[in-house]
């Protein structure tokens, strides 16, 4: 089952991504003769480009948007480490656009190295015009701001939401349901269930648009890294991912195929927490991946919690959808220093 062929698209990597298995960290789960899951991982976090992430998934169709409206100009925010504003940077650069980022100070995190490292960094190498701003800014009014600035300049810009989460953008992640279906298939499983971090919420919905369209498959689970209840993203996800399912031709996405676990966000987005830390040095010294901070070592900590919790049949096989983020780590060395 394929996507339709004519949406708008531009190549931004290389293929597909590996779906690996994780036999070392189900042996370190199964360690005190508890049982486990098999454990596999969709390496998202090797689309290449910049650095990779899931939003090069989601750039590709968003770029190739931009271009076919003649834009000439890229303008995309996020918090100050934004994963995806750096991608952003780097997709722009490659087709040959300009990139404007706003970055919000929305995170409470004091260390030095969040204000210059990790993403911010990045940025300013890939040759991103960087706009930072207070916490409490009105976003809409300085999106108008630099819009205006834009087209006085004979600019053409084109406007990418927070985590390229809209239909456009989550278009992506129904190919990657569709993708790790072919995978599976290939090697032999059934996948039960896919696990990721649900941020900005495009890529969950894009993974039940996928669902949809093949009518059926494995169970998509997010763990909140952004929202603090089911309330306060169910609608906003519900209409991306049913936007998504019409833009491909799928059918419905209902509130009951939505599961999102909310256990694991701590103080809030960008804060770190005990089960982040201790699931990114887990994943490290047992399968030598890198995950991140803000994103995928929290829905790591969600996926372990939920087996060592006997939520997940030991009979079950589980993917993990590792969407990228490990420069975030250069931006919290404080919480990974030898104890």
């Amino acid at each position: 089952m394929q996507l339709p062929s004519d949406l708008p698209h531009v190549s931004l990597m290389d293929g597909v991504t590996p779906l690996q298995e994780m036999p070392r960290l189900r042996e370190a789960l199964m360690s005190d003769g508890r049982s486990c899951p098999r454990l596999y991982i969709k390496r998202d976090d090797l689309t290449g480009l910049a650095g990779g992430g899931n939003k090069t998934r989601k750039l590709e169709y968003l770029i190739g948007d931009a271009l076919e409206k003649g834009a000439d100009t890229v303008i995309t925010a996020g918090a100050l480490q934004s994963n995806h504003a750096r991608q952003t940077a780097a997709a722009a650069a490659k087709t040959g656009l300009a990139a404007h980022l706003i970055l919000f100070e929305t995170v409470g995190y004091d260390d030095p190295a969040y204000n210059t490292s990790g993403n911010l960094l990045l940025d300013n190498i890939l040759g991103a015009e960087v706009h930072r701003q207070a916490k409490n800014a009105d976003a809409r009014a300085v999106f108008e701001e630099i819009t205006a600035k834009i087209r006085a300049c004979g600019g053409t810009p084109y406007l990418i939401p927070v985590g390229g989460s809209n239909a456009i953008g989550s278009t992506a992640y129904a190919q990657v349901f569709l993708e790790i279906q072919e995978q599976a298939k290939a090697t032999g499983i059934k996948v039960d269930s896919i696990f990721h971090a649900n941020g900005s919420l495009g890529t969950q919905a894009g993974l039940l648009a996928g669902r949809a369209l093949a009518k059926g498959g494995p169970k998509v689970d997010g763990v909140s890294v952004s929202k603090p209840t089911r309330e306060a993203l169910l609608g906003e996800l519900l209409d991306i991912a049913s936007q998504t399912s019409e833009r491909i031709g799928g059918g419905p996405v209902n509130e009951e195929d939505v599961h999102v676990d909310f256990r694991h966000l701590g103080d809030g987005y960008g804060l770190p927490t005990e089960g982040m830390v201790s699931a990114v040095e887990l994943v490290a010294r047992t399968e030598g991946i890198l995950l991140d901070p803000v994103y995928t070592g929290k829905a790591m900590a969600g996926m372990i919690a939920a087996i060592l919790n006997e939520e997940i049949a030991e009979t079950e096989t589980v993917v993990f959808l590792h969407t990228g983020g490990m420069p975030g780590l250069f931006a919290y060395p404080a919480e990974f220093r030898p104890k």
